[in-house]
């Protein structure tokens, strides 16, 4: 079946190439400003688990308050809005008893962020994005869980892929423009929700733009499958991403060497979305706004992305910072690496022509 190009992201690629792109901040974060008990998230779902700190039931409990967060992050300058989804798949829901819930929390949160990002662009006639947030859950597939069993994983290739499929699809009904497979501590995951994709692909005759974030787990500058940012980088170029990048882990400042590293190679638009520092004693992030929008400034100075964010701690406010700090640079030039035969695994190996 014939694809048909994607629209959304070439409109994505032609305001990129006329500046650096905004995404938003951290959902978490403001989710927790709210201070709700377990009965404001539960709402009027009768289920038998406590559903306190299951975030993506509040697209459907709560549908307000994630409009009001997507909306205050517009409002700061966001290009790109994400979906309220990262844990809204069946292996991370069945922690609360709520994998039946899994299709209706991806369209309702869609709905929301599509709706948001329609309202601003039709107010003042710039493009706005919907990305559909889809997180690593908590399995992996490189690593066993027990270390008296090195070959026992806790799920398999297809299984997982089979999750991400559920997900994507219900993402895309609900009005999302692109998938973001973020935060991967797993390049194994991130393949399965790219062969997930593709089979969506294959099987409505569309094209649907993927983008890739990859988290750095130490200060080695690896992911805990234990493969490097270059070799991520060259592991998942088959996919064709719209965009690959950082996010999480770490805050700009240590990022940023993992980040050139990837700029310099990647021949995709460079998304980064760091942290507002690293966490204080108690887990929470004391990094100001100016503080990280600073930091992200330096980036944009250097040539270092095309679309930046925030993740952890970050809030609205955090995002403007970066709007107006970033605003007088031109985005980065993506990069076009000489012909090579390109090779990985942990670490790759490059032969050239």
């Amino acid at each position: 079946m014939t694809k048909t190009p994607s629209d959304a992201a070439a409109r994505f690629r032609a305001e990129a190439a006329k500046r650096i792109l905004l995404t938003d901040g951290a959902f978490g974060t403001m989710i927790q400003r709210y201070k709700l008990d377990e009965a404001a998230y539960r709402g009027s779902y009768d289920m038998a688990h406590d559903q306190k700190g299951n975030n993506d039931l509040l697209v459907l409990s709560q549908p307000d308050l994630i409009r009001e967060i997507t909306e205050a992050y517009l409002t700061a300058g966001s290009d790109m809005v994400s979906t309220n989804t990262f844990n809204a798949n069946r292996v991370s829901e069945a922690d609360y008893g709520a994998e039946h819930l899994v299709r209706e929390m991806n369209l309702a949160a869609a709905g929301i962020a599509r709706a948001a990002a329609d309202k601003f662009a039709g107010q003042d006639g710039r493009p706005r994005f919907v990305a559909g947030a889809i997180g690593p859950t908590n399995k992996t597939l490189s690593l066993s869980p027990d270390v008296n069993d090195p070959g026992f994983r806790a799920i398999g290739f297809d299984e997982l892929k089979d999750v991400y499929r559920e997900q994507g699809e219900a993402l895309l009904d609900g009005g999302c423009d692109f998938i973001l497979i973020e935060t991967v501590f797993d390049t194994l995951n991130a393949k399965a929700g790219i062969v997930a994709v593709r089979e969506i692909e294959e099987a409505r005759g569309i094209e649907v733009p993927i983008m890739l974030s990859m988290t750095i787990t130490d200060m080695s500058g690896r992911n805990l499958s234990g493969h490097s940012v270059e070799a991520f980088t060259y592991m998942v170029r088959h996919a064709r991403p719209l965009t690959i990048g950082l996010n999480c882990a770490f805050g700009a400042d240590l990022m940023r060497p993992y980040l050139k590293d990837m700029a310099d190679i990647a021949d995709a638009l460079i998304m980064a979305y760091p942290n507002a520092g690293l966490p204080n004693d108690l887990g929470a992030y004391d990094e100001q706004p100016e503080t990280t929008g600073g930091m992200v400034g330096d980036w944009a100075r250097d040539g270092l992305g095309n679309v930046v964010g925030g993740c952890c701690g970050t809030t609205p406010d955090h995002i403007a910072a970066m709007a107006a700090a970033v605003k007088q640079f031109a985005p980065r030039a993506v990069a076009r690496p000489r012909t090579a035969m390109r090779l990985t695994g942990l670490d790759p190996f490059v032969i050239a022509a």
